[in-house]
């Protein structure tokens, strides 16, 4: 890997700073031989030579490692979830029952996943900058900069066509990275364990410590005889990494030093108040009471159809994570409330700049700049998530935007025999790309969702009102919703089969096909199309404001400042530590199997678990895996390290970079760490390797994994 060209734009002096998310340039300054690391720090990153960096891949939105030279992946079972839902049907359901493949040839597709392995990258923050150095429009600006970041991206996979390339965002508005990815397509299921066991305590312990869950999963990659990357296809390889992690069956005790290498997606911790408060007063309350009603749809609709549910759960599991999420900020925020303590923190800073002559010459107006971009953000929240909503929730739409698109394409054409000849090179694409959005859908949930939606546009505060309730003149959220259902079941688009054998014969078949449920989506396009031009203005705006505003923070702070995550390679290190999440109350850093047992007795079914766990258990049969200090098997642990979304599938590994767990979760406190970060209640969860072993080797007979692991 190659370093960055420049650092001097990430200040992080030599002090282990109360937060960490560090790129991998800065790791000389993270202080890890004084925490605790016994390894140097060139094992883990040394450009130019192999590290531990080298076994780490992202798995779709998670993160995940080699664990053997055979292009072995763990990662966590909610994160092959997916993949699993592809291939399981009710004959074969891997969800409920899970999959063990005990030779290459029995892996089956991993459908929807890819893997990414970070190949190098370097700061581009001067070429992108300048691209916008002269223009003060700000809509001007921020597409300059992001044109800027694509056609660096292209340039870099034009000089090398085997790798692909995103110049990430560090710090808004102000340092830009480009960071080169070798990608894999063709990835397998190889482990998966029943679900009793990868998703133990569903719901009701998610976001909750203390936990049993056996959140991990094997996958393997696959690449072409010839080494590149390449789909799904039987004569493919398994790929052979650079680097794969060593295993330590004997995971680790309390107080142990330990560090994650993994790719958390995004964290706000940079940004002033009244982002904390958009957050508080509108976007976390309206996603999570909305995906709260669709999942409640979606969970009826599959109640007594096996296939239907098996077709929603990705829907359901990724929502109700979501909702769970926000929820525990919401109640995090109040708790610590952030909203206030960043209102201290500007108001300091204004005074700040207000005393230094060349600060006020150069920041006089930020603050108050600061203020204004977010009373027009204040003014137009309601209707901006009724907008950002609106496809996500009712899929309906979704195939209307599809079709619309495809209908416009061809109409561009004004010749009858270029249209034939456009619609025949892409009809098979366009019914692909249909059946996809088909294969986690229900017409009835559909209809819920929808009269739900257009029932809450019609109570939007009149600033907020759509005109196309005026349009249709619906003034009641009873006259919406008859409105939206109308529209749904007068589309074809909606039955799939019938809409390709019927509406899909011919290029003048298909052009003469219309029906409301189109023309709805064109009236939304057209009338989202100026707000979303605003939109894009502010986000200009917003770019340059939070440039200047992390900028001047950093002269007031004096103090490390790490880049928000963005999805880019980061470590973060701490100790194997519980916390007191509430008065009176200690809450230990371990979990054991006789956990499992306890609520398995409460009878609730998100805690049934298979009867081999008992027996084993029972009969002592721990094997290798005990813990003795516990008298058991340890399951899921507790550290302090800094996680986020993103961080699920990473490896936690000891002093000596040695793999001792799987991250998947926070407790529920810790969901707020998007926003902030604090030692006292920022606790992540793992399972710990030892329970996965165990359960590999007693409960699965699986032992081809631990072999593989050359353990």
């Amino acid at each position: 890997m190659a370093a960055f060209l420049t650092t001097g734009t990430v200040i992080i002096p030599n002090a282990i700073p109360d937060e960490g998310m560090f790129p991998l340039s800065e790791l000389s300054k993270a202080g890890l031989k004084k925490a605790g690391l016994k390894i140097s720090e060139k094992d883990i990153y040394n450009p130019g030579s192999i590290g531990l960096v080298d076994a780490l891949v992202q798995v779709s939105g998670c993160s995940g490692s080699f664990v053997s030279p055979n292009g072995l992946i763990i990662t966590n079972h909610h994160c092959a979830f997916s993949a699993v839902q592809l291939a399981s049907t009710p004959e074969h359901n891997y969800l409920e029952n899970g999959f063990v493949a005990n030779s290459h040839e029995q892996e089956i597709e991993a459908k929807g996943l890819s893997i990414r392995i970070t190949d190098s990258y370097e700061d581009v923050s001067k070429q992108v900058l300048d691209a916008a150095a002269n223009l003060t429009d700000p809509a001007q600006r921020i597409d300059a900069i992001n044109a800027k970041r694509i056609a660096l991206a292209k340039e870099a996979e034009a000089k090398d066509p085997t790798i692909k390339a995103e110049v990430s965002e560090m710090f808004i508005g102000k340092t830009y990275v480009l960071f080169k990815y070798k990608t894999i397509e063709d990835v397998r299921l190889v482990y998966i364990p029943r679900q009793n066991i990868g998703e133990f305590g569903g719901e009701t312990d998610n976001w909750v410590w203390p936990r049993h869950t056996g959140d991990f999963s094997f996958l393997r990659a696959y690449v072409a005889p010839d080494g590149k990357s390449a789909k799904y296809a039987k004569e493919n390889v398994p790929y052979k990494p650079k680097k794969h992690l060593k295993v330590n069956p004997n995971g680790v005790n309390e107080n142990d030093f330990v560090f994650i290498l993994g790719y958390p997606g995004r964290t706000f911790r940079h940004r002033p108040a009244q982002y904390i408060e958009y957050q508080q007063k509108y976007l976390l309350p309206y996603t999570s009471e909305l995906y709260d009603f669709q999942n409640q749809q979606m969970e009826l609709a599959g109640k007594d159809d096996k296939a239907m549910e098996l077709a929603l759960a990705t829907r359901i599991k990724r929502n109700a994570n979501v909702l769970k999420n926000y929820r525990g900020k919401l109640k995090g925020l109040r708790n610590i409330d952030l909203v206030n303590t960043k209102i201290k923190e500007d108001q300091e800073l204004a005074q700040f700049i207000e005393k230094d002559a060349a600060l006020k010459a150069q920041y006089g107006t930020l603050m108050s700049d600061i203020d204004k971009h977010y009373e027009q953000v204040f003014a137009d929240a309601e209707k901006e998530l009724w907008y950002n909503n609106i496809y996500s929730g009712i899929r309906s739409l979704q195939f209307a935007s599809l079709t619309n698109s495809f209908k416009d394409a061809l109409l561009a054409e004004k010749s009858p025999a270029k249209r034939k000849q456009l619609f025949d090179a892409n009809v098979e694409n366009y019914k692909k790309q249909l059946l996809g959005l088909h294969e986690s859908y229900n017409l009835a949930v559909d209809k819920q969702i929808a009269a739900h939606m257009f029932g809450q546009a019609v109570n939007l505060p009149a600033n907020n009102q759509l005109p196309l309730l005026k349009k249709h003149q619906l003034s009641t959220a009873e006259a919406a919703a008859a409105y939206s259902n109308k529209v749904l079941s007068s589309s074809k688009l909606t039955d799939f089969p019938t809409f390709a054998a019927n509406q899909l014969k011919d290029a003048s078949t298909f052009l003469a096909y219309n029906d409301e449920l189109m023309d709805l989506q064109k009236e939304l396009a057209q009338e989202m199309t100026p707000f979303l031009a605003t939109q894009k203005s502010r986000e200009g705006n917003l770019n340059k404001l939070m440039a200047d505003y992390v900028a001047v923070k950093e002269k007031f702070q004096s103090k490390s400042f790490i880049p928000d995550a963005n999805s880019t390679l980061r470590l973060t290190f701490g100790n194997i530590k519980g916390y007191s999440p509430v008065d009176a109350s200690y809450m230990a850093p371990f979990t054991t199997v006789k956990g499992i047992i306890e609520k398995g007795n409460s009878g609730l079914p998100e805690f049934t678990y298979p009867e081999s766990i008992k027996q084993n258990w029972l009969d002592k049969n721990f094997g290798n895996y005990l813990k003795k200090d516990l008298n058991d098997v340890p399951v899921n642990i507790l550290y302090n390290m800094d996680t986020t979304g993103g961080n699920s599938g990473s490896p936690i590994m000891n002093a000596h970079g040695e793999l001792i767990g799987v991250n998947f979760d926070r407790a529920y406190d810790a969901t707020i760490n998007d926003f902030a970060w604090n030692e006292s209640y920022s606790r992540s969860i793992g399972v710990d390797i030892r329970y996965v072993l165990w359960i590999a080797d007693k409960i699965d007979n699986a032992q081809f994994i631990i072999k593989e692991m050359g353990i």
